[in-house]
């Protein structure tokens, strides 16, 4: 069962039932139950923040919450020195994925442009001189 469908379970909705046609009431209990999942009895594997850190709780955060949380998470492991840690503080990629062709960002790699540039404009001007002297 997804979260969307425990939580219109818990706030006692119709899956079919229109966000326009919602009452007030609907609109409260949903916010209720995504702000504390747990007490309307949702399952803690569907949470997003299962056993955290400070508090060893399961909560479920929502807007500038889980920006927060996340962004301590990565401080936290940079401060720690781990190895995702490393990774995001070297603006790599952190979940194992390959580097070598993916994820190349801003740079051209594997290439000098400005010789590749200088190279082209020599043989560009070497064939126009050939030109005029023809």
């Amino acid at each position: 069962m997804s979260l969307a469908s425990a939580i219109a379970k818990a706030a006692d909705l119709k899956s079919e039932t229109r966000i326009g046609n919602l009452t007030e009431s609907d609109v409260q209990k949903i916010e209720d139950v995504i702000t504390d999942p747990l007490k309307y009895g949702i399952p803690p594997r569907q949470v997003n923040r299962r056993k955290d850190l400070p508090s060893g709780r399961d909560m479920h955060l929502t807007g500038a919450d889980l920006t927060l949380s996340m962004k301590t998470d990565i401080d936290f492991m940079k401060d720690i020195r781990s190895w995702r840690g490393l990774r995001h503080s070297y603006g790599l990629k952190v979940r194992g994925q390959r580097t070598r062709t993916t994820g190349r960002k801003g740079k051209a790699v594997g290439v000098k442009k400005k010789l590749a540039i200088a190279a082209a404009r020599a043989a560009a001007m070497g064939e126009r001189k050939e030109e005029k002297k023809k």
